[in-house]
């Protein structure tokens, strides 16, 4: 009977799902073509056990299909917050090195450097965003680091429908949403309806170019307004809190975006010549309450339960795993077969691979810090290309990971030291017990340190 059981939960499943969005199937493995389609999906403040296909009670179906037939990415990390993971991505390089710890405004990545869209521009792709940017204030905007098309939204966060930023700054004002980087007033629509269009109408196009398609949703970053529609697949959950049942909303409209434009591709003839990687920006928040941003009127509406990052300790903007370990996978039908990967990931390793990976490896910066790991992925189980240690710096705290054993300092000498292989969770502070391994990784730690500004 648990045998049984195990098949339909986690086997029949993943073989069902490997036949859905790909007419390929499991036994048809065409040639790669030289320039694939790219869409890289960034949903923000998305945790750990906000997603079906790692156990949770948010219902997720078009997001576990695409994880269940393609690579799941078990140890995908990212910065514990949102600035620094997007300048990771964009440039290839821990964001310590332009000397970003937090979220940041202003000047953000220097400008004139190469970042993944100018690369990609470079060798022939039309690049474009959809959604957050959260990398510079204007005037440095997407279209000045290698986006030929922008929508969405300047800052790290905004209202659902009004589309304003929480407040006004030196370097922030409330006005946030915009068309290839002028100001624009939609105010009325979801943030996620939006986004989603905008997605749509970039895959749509005619164009002879593959095309880099960055979409980077608001959702499940707070504050959320959800339409009941999406309320009402939670409204029979009476053990929910309340704002995890808005949260949940969240995911599932989130959900049915990726679904939409999933069907985009399909309709265009577009869909098995589309690589799509998927990664939330961070782990989960627990909570957030406000009585004065967006005008105060959030002010009755607290989100006291938000996201799930269980079993991994922490919450976003921690160095734990709950903060930087997130859901992620890649889909590519007729070249990647559903399986898992169980080998480190930096955001940071997406750059030098897509590159490689699109025939622009000549192009790739020589400081980037990210690995090419496309081999990994490919030769699942292999490990074709050895684990790369790792390093985040966050406003107080340092962590490295070499192979299995992950350090932690705290201001100058509060050290955690753990073997993620056998305690992912972090339970178990190794530093007083392994004073030679602290060592070794505090000597790690400063090499990587060298080059932060």
């Amino acid at each position: 009977m648990i045998f049984l059981k195990f098949l339909f939960i986690h086997i029949f499943p993943m073989l069902a799902a490997s036949l859905i969005w790909s007419e390929s199937g499991f036994d048809k493995k065409a040639s790669p073509p030289v320039k694939p389609n790219i869409l890289f999906i960034l949903p923000d403040d998305l945790g750990w056990a906000d997603v079906g296909y790692h156990g949770s009670d948010i219902k997720t179906p078009n997001i576990d299909r695409l994880a269940r037939s393609g690579k799941i990415l078990k140890q995908h990390y990212v910065m514990p917050t949102c600035t620094p993971t997007r300048v990771s991505l964009m440039t290839g390089k821990y964001p310590s090195r332009y000397g970003v710890l937090a979220p940041a405004y202003g000047e953000v990545i220097d400008l004139g450097d190469p970042t993944l869209a100018s690369l990609l521009a470079e060798n022939g792709y039309y690049t474009a965003i959809a959604g957050k940017w959260h990398m510079g204030s204007p005037p440095y905007t997407p279209l000045k680091y290698g986006f030929q098309s922008s929508y969405g939204y300047f800052d790290g966060q905004i209202d659902p429908y009004t589309h304003e930023y929480k407040t006004e700054t030196e370097l922030t004002e409330r006005r946030s949403w915009h068309r290839n980087d002028e100001y624009l007033d939609e105010s009325g629509s979801h943030v996620t309806d939006l986004v989603t269009a905008e997605a749509i109408r970039i895959i749509e196009e005619d164009r002879d170019q593959p095309f880099f398609l960055y979409v980077t949703h608001h959702v499940p970053h707070s504050p959320l307004s959800e339409p009941e529609e999406y309320h009402d697949l939670y409204k029979d959950d009476v053990l929910m809190h309340p704002s995890r049942r808005l949260f949940a909303a969240a995911v599932s409209h989130l959900d049915e975006s990726i679904g939409q434009i999933i069907d985009a591709l399909e309709r265009t003839g577009k869909r098995e010549n589309t690589l799509i990687v998927f990664v939330s920006d961070n782990g989960a928040q627990q909570s957030w309450q406000s009585k004065t941003e967006y005008e105060g009127r959030y002010a009755d509406d607290p989100h006291l339960v938000l996201g799930n990052n269980y079993p991994l300790r922490g919450w976003k903007g921690s160095l734990h795993e709950g903060g930087i370990r997130v859901p992620g996978f890649v889909n590519w039908p007729g070249q990647l077969e559903p399986g898992i990967i169980d080998f480190p990931v930096h955001v940071s390793d997406w750059l030098p691979t897509l590159c490689k990976l699109t025939g622009f490896e000549n192009g790739i910066p020589r400081d980037v810090d990210g690995k090419d790991i496309w081999q990994n992925i490919v030769d699942e189980g292999k490990e074709q290309v050895r684990a790369q240690p790792m390093y985040w710096k966050i406003r107080g705290t340092h962590a490295v990971r070499r192979g299995d054993w992950k350090l932690l300092l705290h201001g100058v000498d509060k050290k955690e030291l753990y073997n993620l292989k056998e305690d992912f969770r972090e339970s178990n502070n190794l530093s007083e017990r392994h004073p030679e391994k602290v060592e070794e990784m505090m000597l790690l730690l400063e090499e990587f340190k060298k080059d932060d500004r």
